[in-house]
């Protein structure tokens, strides 16, 4: 008897944790990545046929840290393939998150709480991945590669100049594996070579707190590059990785840029002079990346650009047009990265036409949504 009751009680926790992994993720991710309602965006004919002329590419989405498989679509989040399809998006940077720690904010945060340890056990992740960073980073980088496997015909995990030069001559989105912060090398350079080999391209320095390689602009320190960091950079650009400096102190951008021999990217930002918040490096920095031929990436969340209506986020593209040139501003939205946005990617034609608004004029709005990304990215990806 006690043996039945004990096995109906097991059968009933596997129902409950089945049940749990399945709904708890779906409404934690409906809750933490929202779209404002809103009417459908007015866009003319005029900005449609341009909008699907545009090779449009986004450094910055999280989705790979939520439990989505990406080849479906979807009523909530941000971002898909299907969605990215109908947005005409080519070319997506996936981001993985592996660690946040709680309360997090802009002004400043310890590294020792983490909020995402909860989320992977509860999206029933490996268990390799409940305590290590480095696992969870390798295993977004084995979502790409079944995302690949499962519809070859749809999409590339995106490694090298060639793989991106194919994306670009077919019907296919490609894909990029970038981490937000490198503290899932913890502390060792051969980690670097793993996720390397798994595909990683962009190497994301900090995050929202200080890490081993060094101070983030919402950490407690205000560190530049230590030691351990200026290994990364030196490794990282023996191998061709491309350095992020998003969530990056002042201090470590500016060691970044001394130290630097190849081009570095903000992937998702926006610029302090539009909008004024601690989020935003100063527009001196920018200007520097810019000098050194980097690329900003501008993102479409309220931190970012204060105003994340289409109009809101065009203009603060065009002041960024203004500030460092055309040539070096992109987009990086920060999709599904705990950010509440007034548009998915698949109205991103609502971009399109509010820059036309602003006054851009078609060849820089062609470089922003895409050109400038894609001309980087083929002189900075390893050749093959």
């Amino acid at each position: 008897m006690i043996r039945r009751v004990l096995f109906f009680f097991i059968f009933l926790m596997a129902i409950a944790l089945a049940v749990g992994s399945y709904l708890v993720p779906k409404k934690v991710d409906q809750g933490t990545n929202q779209v404002v309602p809103h009417d459908p965006y007015q866009v003319s004919e005029e900005a449609k046929a341009l909008h699907a002329s545009l090779r449009i590419v986004d450094l910055h989405s999280d989705t790979l840290l939520w439990k989505r498989d990406p080849l479906n679509r979807h009523a909530y989040g941000h971002m898909d393939l299907p969605r990215l399809k109908e947005g005409n998006v080519k070319l997506q940077v996936f981001s993985a998150t592996t660690k946040s720690p709680d309360g997090q904010n802009y002004a400043s945060n310890a590294g020792d709480t983490d909020r995402i340890t909860a989320l992977v056990q509860v999206q029933a992740w490996p268990v390799r991945t409940w305590s290590s960073l480095f696992e969870r980073a390798m295993y977004q980088a084995q979502r790409l590669e079944r995302v690949e496997r499962k519809d070859a015909d749809a999409f590339t995990y995106v490694k090298s100049r060639a793989d991106l030069e194919a994306v670009l001559a077919g019907d296919k989105i490609g894909g990029l594996y970038l981490i937000e912060g490198a503290h899932p090398l913890e502390g060792n350079l051969d980690k670097l070579d793993q996720l390397y080999d798994a595909g990683l391209r962009i190497v994301g320095l900090q995050h929202f707190f200080d890490n081993k390689l060094g101070g983030s602009l919402h950490g407690l320190s205000g560190d530049g590059l230590s030691p351990f960091g200026r290994d990364v950079l030196r490794r990282a650009e023996a191998k061709f990785m491309i350095i992020d400096v998003a969530h990056s102190s002042e201090a470590v951008v500016r060691d970044v840029l001394a130290g630097a021999t190849r081009p570095i990217i903000v992937s998702h930002t926006g610029f302090f002079g539009a909008c004024q918040t601690k989020r935003n490096i100063p527009d001196d920095l920018m200007k520097e990346i810019a000098d050194q031929g980097g690329l900003i990436g501008v993102g479409y969340w309220d931190g970012a650009v204060c105003d994340a209506s289409p109009g809101g986020v065009a203009k603060s593209i065009a002041y960024g047009i203004d500030l460092v040139g055309v040539e070096h501003v992109a987009l990086g939205s920060d999709y599904d990265g705990a950010t509440t946005v007034y548009f998915d990617t698949a109205e991103l034609n609502a971009l399109t036409q509010a820059l036309l608004d602003e006054g851009l004029d078609e060849d820089q709005i062609r470089a922003v949504m895409g050109e400038n990304a894609i001309r980087f990215f083929k002189d900075n990806l390893p050749t093959k």
